[in-house]
């Protein structure tokens, strides 16, 4: 894997790492050297830790759109054995923003269902960006109801800007498809679990996150709308996407206190792009650890706990005052 560009707030960082390879490069290091080594090191881990634990909403989203940010497929092969994929809809084709297929993770098997992005831009034209259309969808579902027929978990892995928002998606029945899906998944007969990789946008997102276990990694976003989108609607410009990622209270902590998702996963020091192996066992760990949790529940309260958990969301109280007595007016 080549080395990650830096992001903006990120070349501070990326300084300091370059004095420390430049001198790790000295072929005889002298004691002061190795002093000088060692105090660089320690400077870079506090760096790392202070710069991320302080970044605003805006940074967390060009974090999770890193280009060195693992994807799906690196996930399948970092986290899965056995990845048989699936291919098609049996309507109208393989849409390969989704991937589908049976997989192991350790002992157990699954049912995997994955947003893939691509990296560059070869991959990325062939998954067309993470953008399913709705025959994507539809393959994800007729997947998920073939793990429930045969008793397997589900683990989806999220990670798009939203569904395609082109003509043909719309003519094909986008819309209704991810519709479909929200009530199909609520439904399905089996445990869910739903993590959010990367971006988390819209109802694309939402099309294949239904499930009994929600979480995302700590530098994920997962959002009714992007910034972009967002600030065009509020602000006219898409140049006050920061200030919209502020109002819109979508990363890790803001949606875990609110009781949105159920878990937040760390990523590495410096964030997941820098460490895939790190941040696969980080994932291997959550998803185990649910899906261990989620199998002692019986099915048809799972169905129900399911059902009461998005019910909740968006939960609020109101308040009826009595008018006062014409006496007291």
């Amino acid at each position: 894997m080549s080395a990650p560009l830096p992001l903006p707030f990120e070349r501070p960082i990326f300084d300091l790492e370059k004095q420390l390879e430049s001198l790790e490069s000295q072929p005889n290091p002298t004691a002061a050297t190795r002093e000088s080594i060692r105090n660089i090191r320690t400077e870079l881990t506090k760096l790392k830790r202070e710069t991320y634990e302080q970044l605003d909403a805006w940074q967390i989203v060009q974090v999770a759109r890193h280009d060195e940010r693992p994807k799906a497929l690196d996930y399948i092969e970092l986290v899965f054995d056995e990845f048989v994929e699936l291919h098609g809809d049996k309507s109208f084709g393989d849409d390969r923003a989704i991937l589908t297929g049976l997989a192991k993770i350790g002992d157990r098997k699954v049912m995997l269902v994955a947003q893939q992005k691509g990296r560059n831009l070869k991959e990325r034209l062939e998954h067309n960006y993470g953008m399913a259309h709705p025959e994507g969808y539809r393959k994800a579902l007729s997947k998920m109801q073939m793990a429930a027929k045969y008793n397997l978990p589900i683990v989806c892995l999220i990670d798009t800007a939203g569904a395609y928002p082109g003509i043909e998606a719309e003519e094909r029945g986008q819309a209704y498809q991810i519709a479909l899906n929200l009530r199909e998944m609520s439904k399905i007969n089996t445990p869910i679990v739903c993590v959010v990789i990367g971006e988390g946008g819209s109802g694309g997102a939402l099309g294949i996150g239904i499930g009994d276990h929600i979480s995302m990694l700590r530098f994920a976003y997962y959002s009714v709308i992007s910034p972009e989108g967002c600030a065009g609607i509020l602000w006219k410009h898409a140049k006050f996407a920061d200030k919209a990622a502020l109002a819109l209270k979508f990363t890790s902590s803001d949606l875990l206190r609110m009781g949105i998702v159920d878990e937040v996963i760390d990523e590495p020091l410096g964030g997941a792009h820098r460490n895939h192996r790190q941040m696969a066992t980080y994932l291997t760990a959550s998803l185990n650890n649910a899906l261990k949790q989620l199998s002692e529940i019986p099915k048809d309260e799972l169905i129900d706990r399911r059902y009461d958990k998005f019910r909740k969301i968006g939960v609020f109280e109101e308040t009826v005052q009595a008018a006062p007595l014409e006496s007291e007016a």
